[in-house]
């Protein structure tokens, strides 16, 4: 149940993002199966014993340009909420709805295939985000610059370290000129050089405009990045306000982030 939740609504009716009602079931057997008669009774239906809401009954509005950050435990629905907005999990309750394009920084590496070497990856994945050829071209000595592994271009991406496969693939996604920016706690592999090299580059985004969910148990990377919080809890919306506030209320109920 939500213990108290304070939504902040825009002035006007520009939003990036708007979602009401938000709920997200699932099932603890993966063996398990659902019915269509189950995918259609939505609300009506009774949760079964096996089953459990990773969100439910979330309702939040985002003006252009906010930057906002997601905290909670984990398993509490925050890479859940990224999911649909990203477009990439369909919401069993409710609706949302993105203005834009959306530029994902999460799970970041899923979408990058092991034997295409690192020169085909990034044309492949850039293009899949809707780049031309002409624009990869235009963008790809940057990329390679950013990532630093211009001398591992024509190896097969299965045969770089994970650390590695997070610079390319941050290098590529960000940029994508999207109006969204996703971020979900992918800045936690690598050495302090390149997380800072990678905060730059958001510091950046934001600057230009960008709308950002920023997903992270780094107490002090929300406070750098965002203005505004979201705090979920057994998937509930428990609070929607100033990133202060919200980490406030947070480390009361759990004492860290």
């Amino acid at each position: 149940m939500t213990n108290a939740t304070a939504t902040l609504l825009p002035t006007d009716d520009v939003y990036a993002i708007k979602a009401e009602g938000l709920g997200v079931r699932f099932r603890r057997n993966r063996r398990g199966r659902r019915s269509f008669k189950d995918l259609l009774s939505g609300r009506r239906r009774r949760t079964r014993p096996d089953e459990f809401w990773a969100l439910r009954d979330v309702s939040i509005s985002v003006r252009p340009g906010e930057a906002i950050g997601v905290v909670g435990r984990n398993g509490q629905g925050k890479s859940t909420l990224l999911k649909l907005v990203a477009g990439v999990m369909i919401a069993d309750e409710g609706t949302v709805e993105v203005t834009g394009g959306v530029a994902p920084l999460i799970e970041i590496t899923g979408g990058f295939v092991d034997d295409l070497t690192v020169r085909d990856n990034v044309y492949l994945t850039a293009g899949l985000h809707g780049m031309t050829r002409q624009q990869i071209d235009a963008k790809f000595d940057d990329v390679v610059e950013f990532s630093g592994v211009g001398d591992f271009l024509d190896t097969p991406y299965k045969h770089l370290s994970s650390g590695m496969k997070v610079r390319i693939a941050f290098a590529v996604i960000s940029q994508l000129e999207e109006p969204i920016l996703l971020v979900d706690e992918v800045l936690a592999v690598g050495d302090k050089a390149f997380r800072e090299k990678c905060y730059a580059r958001i510091e950046e985004l934001l600057a230009g405009g960008r709308t950002m969910f920023f997903v992270s148990h780094n107490e002090r990377d929300l406070r750098r990045f965002c203005t505004r919080g979201l705090y979920l809890d057994r998937g509930a919306l428990q609070l929607d306000g100033p990133i202060g506030d919200v980490l406030d209320r947070y480390n009361a109920d759990h004492g860290t982030t």
